[in-house]
């Protein structure tokens, strides 16, 4: 009788290890879903502010192009619209001048032999 309590013990025992092994497989796999739906996360929350500072510069440059002041902009420099009692300056090229030409002096090869040449390169100062 002792020989089948000791039996049944095993059998239970390895039958608590093989369930606990299944539980810690469970929670590894539960765990890796878990850190890999927080980096997503992360990088949805890098995302959306990403996207939000894009949504302000936008919003800022649609503000700007709606004011009085981009237009104005917009027609001086653009269209060359004046205002009344601004003075409208032509800038006009001179009629006679002559554009200063600067020439280069290409350097002419010394007419040497060869065998003046070699002299240099062995026995040169």
């Amino acid at each position: 009788m002792p020989k089948v309590k000791t039996f049944w013990k095993r059998w239970i025992f390895f039958g608590l290890i093989v369930i606990l092994f299944f539980m810690v497989m469970g929670l590894n796999s539960s765990l890796s879903e878990y850190f890999q739906l927080t980096e997503q996360r992360s990088q949805m929350q890098d995302r959306i502010k990403n996207l939000e500072a894009t949504q302000y510069a936008l919003e800022t440059q649609i503000a700007y192009a709606k004011s009085d002041k981009a237009v104005e902009e917009w027609a001086r420099t653009y269209q060359r619209n004046i205002q009344p009692g601004d003075q409208v300056i032509i800038p006009l090229s001179p009629q006679e001048a002559t554009p200063e030409i600067n020439y280069l002096q290409i350097p002419t090869p010394s007419q040497e032999e060869n065998w003046q040449i070699w002299w240099e390169l062995f026995f040169g100062d």
